[in-house]
């Protein structure tokens, strides 16, 4: 019903759809008349060259999606097939016997049928438009998150950074050098997280191009030298963090931003530092025959399993139970996700016996 009130009250964009779908219609009747023709000078049978018609209206229905040409073309074709390939050649003749039931069958199959396509095409297009705006409004949750997340991480540095220095000039002559140094230090640690935030930002400029859509630059690269760089730097900053790395004996070369999955591994470091109040960090990387999979293990009080499912969708642990200043992760997690499905792989966060772990995937990797 929806279909014909927009057919009643839109009459200018039915001619002008079916002026749009007569040159495909046109040029598919004439071949299937081209083939029926050959064909029946051969076999004169009647019943094949009623199929091809047939086959000629379903892709006419497929390649327009007009209603009106669908019809035009199975009137066509029921016409001519009686003109053309019924005795007496080259003239109607709805007298003989049976012919009658013929010509309303095949009539009825054609609209039938043509119409069938046509809505099925529709339908999927429906289907497509839903799904392209279900992923638009995801997007737009991600967006909404990330900045949520982005508020609220950059917060708590800079009042910490604030209250120290604020600190630091207003009392500077009652303070003793220890109090003088541990400010200093809290000012400068709020600072390198600022310098992370700030990299976290810019990263988001690597996996995107002029119109906004997720894409990364990819070359192979050998995995031990981007998992040892990220270790690197995260050990400058925490040079007491134990960290133990295991990897397979072969060369493992994956295609991927050497920067941007630094920045992930470096990211999910942090997270485990922060979040698990223990000194010890295990990295080891498995193997499949489709993926490398990258887990980054801790020995602390693990994931609350309410917060499990929205970990990386730019909530994050916006509570620390360690109860330092850095009570965020979701900017670095929201990152994360990104990041690795931009690279066709997969990310995940689990508990186990001991503490959390993070896993993350990459695709076509080669091994040497």
């Amino acid at each position: 019903m929806g279909i014909l009130r927009e057919k009643i009250f839109h009459p200018r964009a039915a001619v002008k759809s079916l002026a749009g779908s007569l040159p495909i219609t046109i040029a598919l009747l004439a071949a299937a008349s081209f083939v029926s023709t050959i064909l029946f000078h051969f076999s004169q049978n009647v019943t094949n060259i009623s199929i091809i018609f047939i086959l000629a209206i379903i892709l006419i229905a497929r390649a327009t999606r007009c209603y009106s040409a669908g019809i035009l073309a199975s009137l066509y074709s029921v016409f001519w097939v009686n003109y053309a390939y019924t005795y007496p050649y080259m003239a109607f003749n709805f007298t003989l016997s049976g012919y009658p039931v013929t010509f309303v069958g095949m009539t009825v199959i054609s609209c039938f049928t043509s119409s069938i396509c046509i809505m099925l095409t529709r339908q999927g297009e429906q289907l497509k438009e839903q799904e392209r705006k279900l992923m638009a409004a995801e997007k737009e949750a991600m967006r909404a998150n990330l900045l949520r997340a982005i508020s609220h991480d950059l917060r708590t540095p800079l009042t910490t950074i604030i209250g120290s220095s604020t600190t630091y000039l207003e009392q500077e002559a009652s303070l003793s050098p220890e109090d003088r140094r541990q400010l200093v230090h809290n000012i400068e640690e709020d600072a390198q997280w600022l310098l992370n935030m700030v990299e976290n930002l810019l990263s988001v400029t690597r996996i995107q191009d002029d119109k906004g859509a997720v894409s990364v630059a990819k070359s192979e690269e050998p995995l031990e030298e981007v998992i040892s760089e990220a270790v690197q730097r995260f050990k400058k900053r925490f040079p007491d963090m134990e960290i133990h790395v295991s990897m397979p004996d072969a060369l493992i070369m994956v295609p991927m931003d050497p920067i941007l999955i630094a920045q992930v591994i470096n990211n999910l470091l942090e997270n485990a530092f922060f979040h698990s109040g223990n000194r010890r960090i295990d990295l080891y990387v498995q193997t499949t025959p489709s993926d490398v999979c990258i887990t980054i293990r801790d020995y602390g009080k693990g994931i609350p399993q309410e917060i499990l499912h929205s970990l990386f969708d730019g909530a994050g642990m916006n509570v620390n139970r360690q109860g330092d200043s850095h009570k965020g992760m979701g900017i670095g997690l929201t990152l994360c996700k990104t990041i690795v499905a931009a690279h066709g792989g997969t990310i995940s966060a689990s508990n186990h016996p001991n503490g959390a772990q993070f896993t993350f995937t990459l695709p076509n990797w080669r091994e040497y």
